[in-house]
């Protein structure tokens, strides 16, 4: 892998009508779920940012529970932008069609680490921008969509890449990585 995070998409392009005409209503039950899980992940990134100071690294298991918390993101947000079609599981395990493949923890730089929440502005605010961004591009997919049943490739390509960046910011802020977002556009 070039980067630590990094997005695999094996999507057939085909939507359901039915469930792109409904599609934020159906994924109202993922996003409670995935704020609820975002409060856990707040607690498990300060205790991760205090191991990672101390001992220059994420513990396996608060790594991978963050980890999953980031992988369930990109299977909510590729969901509900229209990036992919079936209903995610509520688990964030491995092989949605829209996925995200995480390496296991490394060693960190105890500077970076310390002065994380400075770093990673930057990146938060390209992160901001490409959400604008696939907001627009979802709005008109919805419409594509409802009338084609099927997802234009580069319409979906271009929301898999906002969505994979704002994977891997999150996984930088988080101390998932401690590899710095990459702009590169490079899909699976």
């Amino acid at each position: 892998m070039d980067h630590p995070i990094s997005l695999v998409v094996t999507d057939d392009l085909h939507r359901s009508r039915l469930t792109v005409f409904f599609r934020l209503i159906l994924a109202l039950p993922h996003f409670v779920w995935l704020f609820l899980w975002g409060i856990a992940a707040l607690f498990a990134h300060i205790v991760a940012w205090f191991a990672a100071l101390f001992t220059k690294r994420v513990p396996a298991g608060i790594h991978g529970f963050l980890a999953g918390y980031v992988r369930y993101q990109v299977h909510v947000y590729a969901y509900a932008t229209l990036a992919a079609n079936p209903f995610p599981e509520f688990n964030g395990a491995p092989g949605y069609p829209v996925d995200v493949e995480i390496a296991g923890p490394e060693d960190q730089n105890r500077w970076t680490v310390f002065f994380r929440f400075i770093l990673v502005i930057p990146a938060l605010i390209i992160s901001g921008v490409l959400n604008y961004l696939m907001n627009i591009v979802a709005f008109f997919a919805w419409f594509v969509c409802l009338f084609m049943g099927t997802m234009p490739e580069g319409m979906r390509n271009v929301l898999a890449y906002t969505i994979r960046y704002h994977a891997q910011t999150q996984a930088y802020y988080s101390l998932v990585t401690p590899r710095y977002p990459s702009i590169n556009v490079g899909l699976q």
